[in-house]
């Protein structure tokens, strides 16, 4: 929210700049993102007197100015503006200045003639808004010449730009921040003038009706006003709207929007020519309405929106935006103004499903204190009659069954000084609090603390007490102390340390990290080709998503790493190799049960790879994990990868994960021509087989015996098979067994292929003989004959 200083001073008296403003008020709890200062950017520009004017003698549409900025010489500068005169005072820039947008001017000659600057105009120092401008600036025939432009104009005044977190609705306000800024400088503010008179005969309750029919409005507030003049408002308004953001459109809209931002409270003014039933219903829409708002646009209503309603049309949809059919226009001549208070949840709902938020709704949505409707609805009245704008009727229409009451609490001061770590004598405390408007008393070693409305929300427990005695007090007086618990020994669990290793796995195999949203769209599902009837389909919906894009929780990490792995591919990357550390979430079967969270680390990689280096990047996380009996098995099923070059990884008898090359039609539907591997591997079944005992034994004293074993087996015979064979024969003589070469040519039948190991032979308590070698050896030829039809080259 944007909070002009110049429009606090009407309330508080500051004596500081804007700048140490911001501090002290970011040091008491309220959060300054950013202070602008208005014409910061301007530099070295002033005021100038033009005491002559002659043509130029190269360009039919230039003059030659010589101008007096009360120095001892005239400058010259040439301009092609034809709205000044001699003697006219007009904003001047010099050569080396800096004007509106970080444009800087420097002097030089304009067909043949020196220029030693320009002049300016509104909108080149600013200040335009959002009227055309022609010509120059002319300033007041009293403005004293060479003064600096800022000085002139009053440009130096500061903006604070203030972000207001949800519980603090009353900041959102002129008088909220005043309140908030008296309390910090401990000076005392003022409220706005809400006295009015009473101009005209007639009441409005003679051609009036307000009916609410539904509790998500908390009360409803109206005040009529005639013989409306309809025209721009005066100068200081439009300039404080403008500071604060807001484009003034005329008198009666500007008051509406003017006491929306002093007082927090949103107003609407209807046009009484439109209101043909004089009938205000509040209601709720019907299903698929059609209602035009003020921005001219269709809207298409539910039943959970509430309206406000001419008896059976809609004329405004209820704290959000109003109608188009009975907007203030030119020749409006009766008004009623709509002071009101809705549910701040059903507003926020209504806003985000119609796409429609406001300054209105922005402030409905944090609940506002129903009590400020009467407040606002009184000072637009008394603006009103300050700027002559209308007659305000007799009577108010005010709706309002459940009246908000002031709150009260009892905090013990000892106790909130053991809770802060201070020593705040009582009275500092209740000083603190009653700066504040938080009524306070002293009541033994109590504070005794009234609670008014617009705080209700927001202090409801002794905690919340504390907090507002602590900032008041200064975050920056209390002292720092050690803190009083149990102090616990630092370092990280178990599966902290696993996480690290798999990731030092993951890194040193030459990957890199990738990070994903959780959320998804369930068009993935089918592009990562799972079946209609496949369990991953069954998500956990989210209910405020943030559009279809992002509507369920992820069953599966492919579709996200695929994602990655596009993205890459898009941007011309000729290699990939990323991974991932993230969450799927499956549906617990009780609706009413948190879903069931895996860790699941996921690789992807692409250009100049195969399906062995996938698998020895998932092969060295086991190894750090000191997992041994593991397997991979040939995998079909899965839709999303090739049939014959994926694999699915078990340890025992629990499912590990898949790994392989991603089917083409996968591929496809992302964009992408380059085989893609992608490996999905639950951690949390890893981590249940790690083995973090590191255990030590001594190099071999006896030396190996090495001999390779090449033979022809069928094409469907898997690698794995024959390791089995050769381990399980070769018992504990066998050191290892290394698959070093497949081969498939001329010299081999169609339908065979020749399988290489190298097979090492050694026992830890002395020298194998080669009788020895040989005898296993020969037994393992003989099993991988007789099991598979072996036949040694």
């Amino acid at each position: 929210m944007k909070v002009p200083v110049n429009w606090l001073k009407d309330y508080v008296k500051i004596d500081i700049t804007g700048k140490e403003l911001g501090d002290k008020l970011t040091l008491s709890g309220s959060k300054v993102e950013e202070v602008i200062t208005t014409g910061d950017e301007i530099q070295n520009v002033v005021t100038g007197k033009i005491v002559k004017i002659e043509e130029h003698p190269h360009a039919d549409k230039l003059v030659v100015c010589q101008v007096d900025i009360g120095k001892d010489e005239l400058l010259q500068i040439i301009t092609a503006a034809t709205n000044m005169k001699e003697d006219d005072i007009v904003p001047v820039a010099l050569h080396g200045s800096v004007i509106h947008g970080g444009v800087k001017i420097k002097k030089g000659k304009l067909r043949g003639i020196m220029s030693n600057g320009m002049f300016c105009s509104e909108e080149e120092l600013g200040i335009a808004g959002d009227k055309p401008v022609h010509g120059l600036m002319i300033l007041p025939v009293d403005t004293p010449i060479g003064e600096d432009i800022k000085d002139a104009l009053n440009m130096t005044s500061s903006i604070l730009d203030f972000e207001i977190t949800s519980n603090r609705p009353d900041c959102l306000s002129i008088i909220g921040m005043a309140r908030e800024t008296a309390a910090t400088l401990n000076e005392s503010y003022k409220m706005p003038a809400l006295e009015y008179e009473i101009s005209s005969s007639k009441y409005i309750n003679d051609g009036l009706k307000v009916e609410v029919r539904d509790k998500l409005c908390r009360r409803y507030m109206a005040r009529g006003v005639e013989n409306v003049k309809i025209e721009e408002s005066p100068g200081w308004m439009q300039e404080r709207l403008l500071d604060a953001g807001v484009r003034p459109i005329n008198n009666i809209v500007d008051i509406t929007n003017f006491v929306m931002l002093e007082t927090g409270q949103p107003m609407h003014a209807y046009d009484t020519r439109y209101i043909q039933s004089n009938n205000i219903i509040v209601e709720r829409a019907e299903n698929r309405e059609k209602f035009v708002t003020l921005d001219n646009e269709e809207r298409l209503l539910d039943k959970n929106v509430l309206t406000i309603r001419d008896g059976d049309r809609a004329i405004g949809i209820a704290g959000i935006m109003g109608g188009l059919n009975s907007e203030i226009r030119e020749d409006t001549s009766s008004i009623v103004f709509e002071s009101a208070n809705f549910d701040g949840t059903n507003i926020r709902i209504s806003s985000q499903k119609l796409g429609l938020r406001t300054e209105a709704s922005a402030r409905f949505e944090k609940d506002l204190d129903p009590n400020l409707c009467e407040m606002a609805v009184d000072r637009a009245c008394y603006l009103i009659g300050k700027l002559n704008a209308g007659e305000v009727m007799k009577g108010t229409i005010d709706i309002y069954n459940e009246k908000i009451e002031p709150g009260s609490l009892r905090v013990n001061y000892n106790w909130i000084n053991n809770f802060l770590g201070t020593k705040i004598p009582q009275d500092e405390m209740a000083e603190c609090l009653n700066r504040l408007e938080l009524n306070t008393k002293i009541e033994g070693e109590d504070l005794k603390i009234d609670v008014p409305t617009f705080r209700s929300r927001d202090i409801k427990i002794k905690e919340d007490v504390a907090e507002e005695v602590a900032r008041i007090y200064g975050y920056d007086n209390i002292p720092s102390t050690i803190i009083k618990s149990v102090s616990t020994r630092g370092g990280k669990n178990t599966k902290q340390k696993l996480d690290d290793e798999v990731l030092r796995a993951l890194t040193s195999s030459g990957l890199n990290q990738s990070i994903s949203y959780s959320f998804i769209s369930r068009k993935v599902f089918d592009r990562i080709l799972l079946p209609k009837n496949s369990v991953l389909r069954n998500a956990v919906v989210i209910k405020n998503p943030l559009g279809e894009d992002y509507s369920i929780m992820r069953t599966t990490t492919i579709p996200s790493m695929m994602e990655s792995l596009s993205r890459n591919y898009s941007r011309k990357n000729e290699l990939a190799r990323l991974f991932e550390i993230g969450k799927v979430y499956i549906p617990n079967k009780d609706v009413n049960k948190l879903p069931q969270e895996k860790n699941i680390v996921t690789i992807g990689i692409y250009g100049k790879v195969n399906y062995f280096d996938l698998k020895g990047i998932v092969e060295n996380i086991l190894e750090v994990l000191k997992i041994e009996r593991f397997s991979f098995e040939r995998e079909s099923g899965n839709p999303s990868f090739h049939p014959g070059k994926t694999a699915s990884l078990y340890i025992k008898k629990d499912f590990i994960g898949v790994l392989g090359e991603i089917h083409p039609n996968v591929l496809d539907n992302y964009g992408v021509d380059e085989k893609c591997y992608i490996a999905e591997l639950d951690l949390d079944v890893l981590y249940k087989y790690a083995n973090w005992n590191k255990e030590y034994k001594p190099l071999p004293k006896f030396p190996a015996v090495t001999r390779d074993l090449a033979i022809l087996v069928d094409e469907d015979v898997l690698v794995k098979e024959i390791e089995d064979v050769i381990k399980e024969q070769g018992g504990n003589m066998v050191e290892r067994a290394k698959f070093f070469d497949v081969y498939r040519g001329k010299q081999v039948a169609e339908g065979k292929k020749s399988v290489a190991y190298s097979i090492s032979y050694r026992l830890e308590n002395r020298t194998l003989t080669d009788e020895e070698v040989n005898k296993v050896h020969d037994r393992i030829l003989k099993a991988l004959e007789h099991k598979f039809g072996a036949q040694l080259r």
